[in-house]
């Protein structure tokens, strides 16, 4: 019996990295998984590594860009699982680079893959999470955002902090009908930052020496089971809250 049996979790970007660590941590409590992304083989391959844990999966394909089918999705998941417990907005498309070499439309890409699309899938699973008593809202921000250089980070940093603005309103608004909404900003050796590990081993090393406990974390051990660890009962007191999943390397304050 896992702690969370019976609960259904929505993460976007699930295919790989982060959102397939969260998916298994999730699912290895017994969470059904609704698994979504762009890329079908990804999903089919994150959904196997689910039934593996014993628990169930379906794959969506879903581009968050695309704010608009984003309620058919959330009902076709609730078609397929009874309902909605868990929400968890990983999926991210946007620019790097600095400011004046930014387009109008990479900066407004991470807006609406970030914010605009976290909006939509919290909107669209309110309703069903306050029908089954409360339920979790876990988004992914981002060290970048208290950087001590933002260097070719603004874009992105400002994306993610207007989605942590947004998680912090939805905690105010919604507690009332039992939803939590958090925050976590990660750091985890995903796809891209393994390349770029392996391609830059100096800049990599150096990277590593800025995070006291010494290593980049693992997007299962390390940030799934602390998103298990956030959405459980035990928790249940902490809302609106900004969670560094970094080692200790950023400086909220």
């Amino acid at each position: 019996m896992g702690s969370l049996d019976g609960k259904v979790a929505i993460v976007t970007g699930a295919g790989q990295g982060v959102g397939q660590g969260i998916a298994l941590a999730l699912a290895s409590e017994g969470a059904a998984i609704a698994v979504l992304g762009r890329t079908p083989a990804k999903l089919e391959t994150t959904c196997a590594l689910v039934r593996e844990r014993g628990a169930d999966a379906e794959p969506f394909a879903c581009d968050v860009a695309d704010t608009g089918a984003i309620p058919r999705v959330v009902d076709a998941v609730a078609a397929r699982f009874g309902g909605v417990d868990i929400l968890v907005n990983n999926a991210y498309s946007g620019g790097y680079g600095p400011l004046l070499e930014m387009s109008d439309e990479k900066f407004q890409r991470g807006f609406v893959s970030g914010p605009f699309a976290a909006f939509a899938f919290m909107k669209a699973c309110h309703p069903l999470m306050k029908a089954r008593g409360g339920g979790n809202i876990v988004n992914l921000v981002t060290s970048a955002m208290v950087r001590w250089d933002p260097t070719t980070y603004g874009a992105y940093a400002a994306a993610k902090q207007a989605l942590r603005s947004l998680t912090r309103t939805a905690a105010a608004e919604w507690g009332p009908d039992g939803i939590r909404a958090n925050s976590i900003a990660p750091h985890a050796l995903s796809p891209g930052l393994k390349r770029w590990t392996e391609a830059f081993p100096e800049a990599a090393e150096e990277f590593r020496k800025t995070i006291p406990l010494g290593y980049i974390g693992d997007c299962e051990a390390d940030i799934g089971n602390a998103v298990v660890a956030l959405v459980q009962p035990g928790l249940r007191y902490l809302t609106g809250a900004t969670v560094p999943l970094d080692g200790g390397q950023a400086y909220f304050g």
